[in-house]
């Protein structure tokens, strides 16, 4: 019998999950981000950040193709033995903390702002936590249906993208690399944060059903996530003027907010409020792993009292802190750097020690 038999998600929740965790903050703030860097040419970074991010999830899956059934906590614990194992595990552990703790005070943050100013911090914490604890107190399941939901209700957002076409003028994205290819590959970097959420597919790939379509998936998740970064970054690219653009804090909310019918004026409230169920989808598979791994390390097989204890300790220090935006960047930067390590450094050599286990495995039976 399959170890994950009764919390297996298909290879459609794979995708989403994967591509969920990836499209969330970065969707918000990438376009000023590489117009800083790269001027208008900033989108050809993005295929450059996807490819690499193609690449290297590839590499992270035949890692795991090795030991299909098999978590990486059992795997880094098999690699490094039980002690230096379990250190590793909480390494991993607080990278998934670090991840979960940034997105929910950038989605707390977002609704002060934008929503709720005169509301505080800590309200919308507790708010936050019921649903959050509604979802991820289900397991892997649970959160694959839950992305594969949220993916159907915001499919109408591009079309309504699509109505800001006639404002657009085309001609702010001419010449193409016009400073050469040196600012373009520079800006890459700020792609690297966006597409975090891939390296989870070290945690997801047990619990896939279909273990032969893993390959295949990430790369719809990726191709998927990239095509949402182009079409964003494209139409605020056509739309404000290069200079204008850096201006902004989060230009595609400044681009939503241009949008409006006869019948509705604020389409940026109603974007803002369905854009809060895509950054739950992005911060509550990070939610899960940290007390997923808490739980193994710990040797429970529940993992909901440490989801209970984890939520708990988020509205207490909602209650007492609530950071600047200065602070804010600041942890969204460290994310991306920690992030670009255990996203693109440790997929690479896992594999190698994945493949230096098997041979000392053969050599050992021979």
């Amino acid at each position: 019998m399959k170890k994950y038999a009764y919390n297996e998600i298909t290879v459609m929740q794979y995708i989403l999950l994967i591509h969920g965790t990836q499209v969330g903050i970065g969707m918000l703030t990438m376009p000023r981000d590489l117009a800083a860097k790269a001027g208008t040419d900033g989108w050809i970074s993005i295929i450059i950040g996807g490819i690499m991010a193609m690449v290297v999830s590839l590499i992270l899956v035949s890692a795991m193709k090795r030991r299909p059934e098999m978590s990486i906590v059992e795997i880094l614990q098999l690699l490094l033995g039980k002690w230096l194992g379990k250190v590793a595990v909480l390494i991993l552990t607080l990278y998934c903390l670090l991840a979960a703790a940034t997105i929910f005070a950038y989605a707390i943050s977002l609704i002060n702002v934008w929503l709720l100013p005169q509301t505080p911090s800590f309200i919308i914490v507790l708010l936050f936590t019921i649903p959050a604890y509604q979802v991820i107190q289900g397991g892997v399941r649970i959160l694959g249906r839950y992305s594969e939901l949220v993916f159907y209700l915001t499919l109408w957002m591009p079309v309504v993208l699509i109505t800001t076409w006639p404002k657009m003028n085309w001609v702010h994205l001419l010449p193409v690399i016009k400073e050469g290819w040196k600012p373009i590959l520079h800006a890459t970097q700020s792609t690297v944060l966006s597409f975090l959420g891939f390296e989870l597919a070290f945690y997801l790939y047990p619990f896939l059903q279909k273990k032969q379509y893993a390959a295949a998936g990430i790369v719809v998740a990726n191709t998927l996530s990239m095509l949402v970064f182009l079409s964003v970054t494209i139409f605020c690219f056509g739309f404000f003027s290069p200079d204008e653009i850096t201006q902004f804090t989060w230009p595609t909310l400044g681009l939503w907010k241009v949008i409006e019918f006869r019948f509705l004026e604020r389409v940026d409230i109603i974007f803002l409020a369905f854009f809060l169920f895509i950054l739950s989808t992005t911060g509550f598979p990070y939610i899960y792993f940290t007390v997923f791994s808490t739980s193994q390390l710990l040797g429970h097989q529940d993992h909901r009292r440490h989801l209970q204890i984890f939520l708990l300790l988020i509205i207490i220090v909602g209650w007492l802190y609530t950071p600047s935006f200065s602070d804010l960047s600041k942890l969204v930067d460290l994310w991306g750097k920690i992030g670009f390590i255990f996203a693109y450094a440790f997929p690479v050599l896992l594999s190698i020690a994945m493949l230096f286990l098997r041979k000392t495995s053969v050599g050992q039976k021979v």
